[in-house]
């Protein structure tokens, strides 16, 4: 299966979860906005558009596999999972792994909503106050409270990986919550990651992973940037 991505092309974004696990898995695949250019995003959008598909995607990121259309980061990985071998196979395993995807998927929405949280609509510098606010207690409150538990997750699996006894694509998706994460808040980070030694040590672990290591050091790997959800602004990293 050669699979499509449909995500923007100069943002890591929710596709960057998706990218991260096609490229552990050495998948067959083509971003195919940045492969294409205009006419991707072209691509991209007569699907999103496209009045006769009863299942059209709401927006990117998708992954085209065939004639299947699926939409949603949490979702996608869901899908790719078995068939790249990064979840379960079990049942029970599988629909853990996919819970604890949807909940990196929340922590995502937090991190956007430090530097956003009034409207996605409005530019940074129209919410700074609020911003500010909002930043203050995802540091306070929010932080502690997701990583703290994926780092219990983790010890309660040995403190290897999160599930099972191999890397799953929540692993992956950890990794690059951490990444992102050290790169908005590199100050807040700092002062807070020897509260989560075992995550700290499990992105490092997936960061010199062969494939993982050739795609972060390769031009596929879009750089953070303050267009994505993952901005860095000084005043929110006091």
């Amino acid at each position: 299966m050669r699979y499509e991505l449909y995500y923007w092309p100069t943002i890591q974004g929710r596709g960057e979860f998706v990218r991260l696990a096609l490229e552990e898995a050495g998948a067959d695949y083509v971003d195919v906005v940045r492969h294409k250019g205009k006419a991707g995003v072209a691509a991209m959008m007569k699907i999103i558009d496209d009045a006769r598909s009863a299942r059209p995607p709401f927006a990117p990121p998708f992954l085209k596999a065939g004639k299947l259309i699926v939409a949603q980061t949490a979702n996608i990985l869901f899908y790719l999972g078995p068939r790249l071998n990064l979840s379960p196979r079990d049942e029970a395993g599988s629909l853990w792994a996919h819970q604890l995807q949807l909940t990196v998927t929340d922590l995502v929405v937090e991190v956007h909503d430090t530097h956003h949280p009034i409207s996605g609509a409005l530019y940074y510098e129209q919410q700074k106050p609020e911003a500010k606010r909002r930043t203050k207690e995802f540091w306070r409150l929010r932080v502690p409270k997701f990583l703290g538990y994926f780092e219990r997750v983790l010890q309660k699996n040995g403190g290897q990986y999160l599930i099972g006894r191999r890397l799953t694509y929540v692993d992956l998706s950890v990794f690059q919550n951490i990444e992102g994460l050290r790169y908005a808040f590199p100050n807040h980070m700092k002062r807070f990651e020897k509260k989560i030694p075992g995550l700290v040590a499990l992105r490092d672990r997936v960061a010199q992973r062969p494939r993982i290591k050739a795609y972060l050091a390769s031009d596929r790997r879009i750089p953070f940037n303050q267009w994505g959800v993952y901005r860095y602004y000084k005043e929110l990293d006091s």
